[in-house]
């Protein structure tokens, strides 16, 4: 036996549960440095631990014991936990109607997808926006509306609550130009950090973390530690950071601002790795519970009324809360930078799922996969590429789109094919001819791999009005890492 405490011997006593094995460990090496009595003893210290697995319920009072006996009572109840049983359902032999928008710049993958879902059974509504392109399940851009009790975990998406967040600073927009660098290497690399295992030394502290939703499941007090560490970080693929000018043509208000060019800084982020594992999770949950054909079996349900359907729910809106938090952080740590508070600050989801009432005054769910709300109340952004303007809009209430909109310009071609179509010597080309300084970013988020902005909006002006122009100047995203999966 090795003379350290190691987690191959610990597992070996049964401790095959990630956290409860996490526990028994800093347990086994506290006992084994500073125990009184079982200082340096292994053996001791095993049997120990195997007398908590034995009968973890004795030893919940334990003063040092009590959270690896509380992590092996839960585990113990989820074995114990058995499944209903799966249910079988067949599709509509046609799709219910729905709006499309934008149709001509709609490729025929989300077309199958759309009609797909809206075959299900339990589909009530639903639109495409003109952004749209294929994506798991319901297509990026897809809106779907089910009925009150039923969520789909694809049709949210795997970056839960992935949004944007927009910060106005009384900053007129030629500091931009005086302070290149300094925005560059003093702000957006000191204060963002990307990709899948980025975290900050020192993340900022948040009474977010304090909320009972975090002790709701197991697999949410599983994902605290994790969320906590990566709290005010961004993702990869599409995730961005930027400073650039808000273009402000006459003050409303909802922007109450004079006339002008304002320094802005942009974000688009999500959950992270918390809401990830959310996804994976109840999703493939959903589609053990729920059989459906091959060609929809990714848009498998849950129902609010079980269990699991209820656990997806507060696992997806406290995934919504952390997405917002970790944007407030990002613009906290740099309008401290800055020396300067913003004046003015628009947010939205656009991976989501809405309790909602259609125009009828049916109840229902609404799923935005890449679509951002847009009811007579809703701010949104709607950004374009890093070389194309972002456009601050507000809802007009459209019933046919169910208050809804696109959540960006959308892709015209594959990642995969975008690698294989452009060079970094083209994509340098159209980003200097455009004035805009990258810091990172990839072949694969190129301007030219997504689709014409201006068309995308104009395609939808009855669904939203244009509040200002944002046009970025200084963009962060993750390095360059094709071996990373990406977060859109």
């Amino acid at each position: 036996m090795s003379k350290k405490i190691n987690n191959s011997e610990i597992k070996s006593l049964g401790y095959t549960d990630e956290r409860a094995l996490k526990e028994a460990g800093w347990l086994a090496r506290t006992y084994y440095r500073n125990h009184h009595e079982w200082r340096g003893d292994k053996q001791k210290i095993y049997e120990f631990l195997a007398a908590i697995y034995a009968e973890p319920e004795q030893f919940l009072q334990h003063e040092d014991a009590y959270k690896v006996a509380f992590e092996l009572v839960e585990w113990k109840k989820e074995l114990g936990k058995t499944l209903p049983t799966p249910q079988n359902f067949t599709l509509r032999e046609q799709p219910l109607p729905y709006n499309i928008y934008g149709a001509n710049g709609i490729e025929e993958g989300a077309l199958r997808q759309m009609n797909n879902a809206m075959k299900l059974p339990v589909a009530v509504a639903g639109a495409l926006m003109p952004d749209a392109h294929q994506g798991y399940g319901l297509p990026i851009g897809g809106v779907l509306a089910t009925p009150a009790n039923i969520v789909i975990p694809y049709a949210v998406g795997v970056d839960i609550a992935c949004r944007m967040c927009l910060s106005i600073f009384d900053i007129e927009a030629a500091y931009y130009m005086d302070n290149k660098q300094h925005l560059l290497k003093g702000f957006l690399q000191e204060n963002t950090l990307f990709g899948i295992d980025g975290h900050f030394k020192q993340p900022l502290q948040d009474d977010l973390f304090d909320q009972e939703e975090w002790r709701a499941t197991k697999l949410i007090r599983h994902l605290r530690e994790k969320a906590i560490r990566q709290v005010g970080t961004s993702g990869t693929g599409n995730h961005f950071v930027e400073f650039g000018v808000l273009e402000v043509q006459q003050p409303t208000a909802d922007i109450p601002l004079p006339q002008g060019k304002y320094l802005a800084l942009l974000s688009h982020s999500g959950s992270r790795g918390f809401g990830a594992t959310v996804a994976g999770h109840y999703s493939k949950l959903a589609m053990e519970l729920t059989e459906l054909p091959k060609e929809a079996q990714h848009l498998a349900w849950l129902d609010l009324n079980t269990e699991e359907g209820m656990e997806y729910w507060i696992a997806m809106n406290l995934a919504g809360e952390y997405a917002s938090t970790n944007h407030h952080h990002i613009h906290k740590r740099m309008a401290k930078s800055l020396g300067v508070k913003p004046v003015l600050m628009i947010e939205n989801h656009h991976n989501f799922a809405w309790k909602e009432t259609l125009a009828d005054g049916t109840p229902v769910i609404v799923h935005r996969k890449g679509a951002t709300p847009a009811s007579e109340t809703d701010l949104g952004i709607i950004p374009g590429t890093m070389a194309s303007p972002a456009f601050v809009v507000r809802g007009k209430g459209n019933p046919n789109s169910l208050n809804s909109a696109s959540h960006g310009a959308g892709r015209l071609m594959s990642r995969t094919k975008a690698f294989d179509t452009f060079t970094r010597q083209e994509v340098k080309k159209v980003l200097t001819e455009k004035g805009i300084t990258l810091f990172g970013g990839d072949l694969d988020e190129a301007p030219m791999v997504y689709k014409d902005i201006y068309e995308v909006m104009k395609a939808q002006e009855e669904l939203v009005s244009i509040l200002a122009k944002f046009h970025p100047k200084i963009v962060r995203m993750a390095d360059a890492d094709r071996k990373q999966p990406r977060e859109d």
